[in-house]
């Protein structure tokens, strides 16, 4: 028994076979790459007739887009002999060009320092960190020429560390040509032709590029979609911060082709965050920020598009797994004004509508009542404020008639100090106009404009004074909405 045990431990393992019979074993990692399927949305898709299908780059086995350029980068920089052995590979990343870079340096014996912007997610840093590499992170607000940038500080480390090479996938031709020559072939073969429009995220630029070349040269008439984050150079005439992670620029790369976008989409990080998240809860597909950005754009053509015989391609870039401690965080969304605190009505025109009191959405007085009508009118709805309106008053009262308020605490107050005011009018007693919110807004947001005592806001829409919102609406809201889970 013992002979026998001793023999099988020696054994090798049985082979994967394929269904031909013969072995798939790839001979590393770096030959799982590619090669990653097309997946129909259905979930988030309910009332779009025009297919959406996705493809899934996060199946890639360092977890992104980016595994496809980490090892072409590196190929080239060895034939050209800029990368020697022993050498230590340096660039500034949000994350997924460094796995793929680390992973194609485990594979060839390299070094790697990474440089990150501040705002990417402490998942990453530790995911480049399990590789093995050293990871420096740099401020995220400066301009791309200040010395702290992760641009510049790579550059330097570049320069500083022996036998250094930077891939520089931001003007790295191999960049795009990797998706021109792999990612976009892929699409084609895989939708038969059939695609329509082809929607990605646009930060580098080499994505977008590769695969809009290549499907172009198939069919002229593919459109391609562009998506880019609210803040980015792409689209935004003022550039600011965003939080989505991966996208954008503050630059121009010269990876970018922008000649073959035929439209762009421009997406808040709310709606890209939010997004992610249904993606991930409806159809069961762990995505990031950047992929429900595209997500976004992708339901917006669709939408438009209306068409059963369209066929739209969204490229989703990387996993969900990256981004536990931001966007699957519920106390980071809330933080950020991401998510809600609570179920139920979500912007203020709903809570006018929905205050569940016998009330019309808008009382007022005219400044040319007196403080006894306002007073009847107040007790006629038992109501403790409302707003004074310049007269005359045909049809719906506009924001700019609004002079002043009515409150039941003043009101006390002056009757108490002279009896005789009674006959006057509103406007010799009338307290300041309320605060102003659009019916649009959040009603998360409204709250901490009465922490500083207001009694009530006036809700506008387009300039129509369309209801009142006092304190009593939003604690009738809070105790009857529960929280979110």
């Amino acid at each position: 028994m013992a002979s026998s045990d001793a023999t099988t431990a020696e054994m090798p393992p049985t082979p994967t076979v394929s269904s031909s019979g013969e072995p798939d074993i790839r001979a590393n990692v770096i030959d799982a790459i590619g090669e990653t399927p097309l997946v129909q949305l259905n979930g988030v898709t309910r009332g779009i007739r025009t297919p959406v299908v996705a493809k899934l780059e996060m199946l890639n086995p360092g977890g992104s887009v980016k595994d496809r350029i980490g090892i072409r980068m590196v190929a080239e920089a060895e034939e050209r002999g800029w990368l020697k052995p022993g050498g230590t590979i340096v660039e500034p990343t949000s994350g997924n060009t460094g796995v793929g870079l680390a992973m194609a340096a485990a594979v060839r014996g390299y070094s790697c320092v990474f440089v990150m912007p501040d705002k990417v997610a402490p998942e990453k840093v530790a995911l480049l960190r399990a590789y093995g590499a050293e990871v420096v992170t740099t401020p995220t607000a400066v301009e791309r020429d200040s010395p702290e940038s992760y641009y510049s500080v790579a550059d330097g480390l570049t320069r500083e560390i022996p036998n250094a090479f930077q891939p520089n996938q931001y003007f790295n031709p191999m960049n795009p040509r990797t998706h021109y020559e792999s990612t976009g072939p892929e699409i084609w073969r895989q939708t038969g032709g059939q695609i329509t429009h082809f929607v990605a995220g646009v930060g580098t630029g080499g994505t977008i590029s590769g695969i809009g070349r290549y499907l172009k040269e198939q069919n002229p008439e593919i459109k391609v979609v562009g998506v880019d984050p609210e803040g980015s150079i792409y689209t935004s005439p003022v550039l600011h911060t965003y939080k989505v992670e991966g996208v954008g620029e503050d630059f121009w790369p010269g990876t970018f082709d922008r000649t073959l976008v035929d439209e762009w989409v421009q997406v808040i990080d709310r709606d890209a965050l939010v997004t992610g998240r249904d993606v991930t809860r409806e159809e069961g597909i762990l995505i990031g920020g950047s992929g429900g950005m595209a997500v976004w754009a992708a339901l917006q053509v669709a939408g438009r598009l209306d068409d059963p015989g369209a066929l739209v391609v969204v490229l989703l870039p990387d996993s969900g797994r990256g981004y536990l401690s931001k966007m699957y965080n519920d106390d980071w969304m809330r933080e950020n004004g991401f998510l809600s605190r609570f179920r139920g009505p979500k912007r203020v025109a709903e809570l006018v509508t929905h205050h569940g009191r016998n009330v019309p959405d808008v009382v007022w007085v005219s400044s040319e009542d007196t403080v006894a009508r306002a007073i009847e009118v107040l007790r006629e709805h038992d109501i403790s404020q409302l707003p004074v309106v310049r007269p005359p008053v045909e049809g719906p009262i506009a924001i700019q008639t609004v002079v002043g308020s009515i409150q039941e605490r003043t009101l006390l107050d002056r009757l108490y100090e002279n009896p005789e005011v009674l006959s006057a009018k509103v406007t010799t007693i009338m307290d300041g106009a309320f605060n102003l919110v659009d019916a649009g807004e959040e009603i998360e947001r409204i709250f901490p404009l009465f922490s500083s005592g207001a009694s009530a806001v006036l809700v506008q829409r387009e300039g129509t004074l369309v209801g009142v919102v006092t304190r009593a609406d939003l604690l009738e809201f809070a105790v009857h909405q529960p929280k979110s889970s």
